[in-house]
């Protein structure tokens, strides 16, 4: 026992450790032309259900291409993006250049598949300034703390192009490891109690009774505060949620009609009313 409460003191602040470290790390790609556009990029909420990926982007000119040091572009400055994401981006020539948030397509995966699914996302970002394909240099992070980011990172003719493969996160996976272990030992220990009170044959103990029925509505709310909202039918469900809702029900049920049963006994054979 020692033992285990030790290795989960010590595991838990390795996962700790592990995850602040994602939001920290950094995906680069292009060069370092001292005439470019640099692209700092950054994934602030992944939406599963609406297979979407919001990336907040802030673009600055560099060099020739700017005015202000940056601020504003010295001519009318057109990002071009690829399929996935909804519309290239313009921003006028001297004008005070703003961040702004871009969706991206998740494809692939499907979120019954919670807490194991995983999506991917092709981003592309090349500029247009004048006609004339610029030099782009771009930069993302990560800052969904549900979700994990492993991005390959390339260049293709000036371009940035970026491969993301999106998943949940390691406390994800864990808590959703440990919801299902919940729910079993709230089930076995209603069993446990159900089996208790059956064998004693005694009339109802409605305290106990109370405890076990109120027990049934206890893995529905500890189910929706699962992270990420899983939907009816994810792992989460049939392994565990499932089971223990209709194994609870069950011995509820057993243990009223037994209880029922034992405190108005049938009359002896043979007796007459009086």
């Amino acid at each position: 026992m020692l033992l285990a409460v030790a290795a989960a003191a010590l595991c838990g602040p390795w996962l700790q450790f592990g995850e602040r470290q994602d939001p920290d790390t950094r995906h680069t790609a292009g060069g370092q032309a001292p005439d470019r556009i640099d692209i700092d990029a950054s994934a602030q909420r992944v939406d599963a259900a609406g297979r979407e990926l919001v990336l907040r982007v802030l673009v600055t000119p560099r060099g020739a291409l700017a005015e202000a040091g940056g601020v504003s572009a010295a001519e009318d400055l057109t990002l071009q993006t690829s399929s996935s994401v909804r519309g290239d981006l313009s921003f006028p020539a001297h004008s005070r250049i703003a961040s702004v948030d871009v969706p991206i397509t998740l494809t692939g995966g499907a979120i019954t598949d919670h807490p194991f699914d995983a999506y991917e996302a092709e981003m592309e970002f090349g500029a247009v300034q004048g006609g004339e394909s610029l030099p782009v240099r771009m930069t993302l992070v990560h800052r969904d703390a549900l979700f994990s980011l492993a991005v390959d990172t390339s260049e293709i003719r000036g371009a940035a192009v970026f491969a993301a493969e999106v998943a949940r996160s390691r406390s994800v996976l864990v808590f959703s490891v440990f919801m299902t272990r919940a729910m079993w030992a709230l089930a076995v220990a209603v069993l446990m109690g159900g089996r208790h009170l059956v064998r004693r044959r005694s009339g109802p103990t409605w305290p106990a009774l109370g405890r076990m029925a109120a027990t049934l509505f206890a893995p529905a709310a500890f189910r929706n505060t699962a992270p990420g909202a899983p939907p009816i039918g994810s792992p989460l469900d049939h392994p565990a949620f499932f089971w223990a809702e209709t194994l609870i029900a069950f011995c509820v049920i057993v243990v009223v009609v037994r209880a029922v049963r034992s405190e108005d006994p049938p009359p002896p054979r043979g007796a007459t009313a009086p």
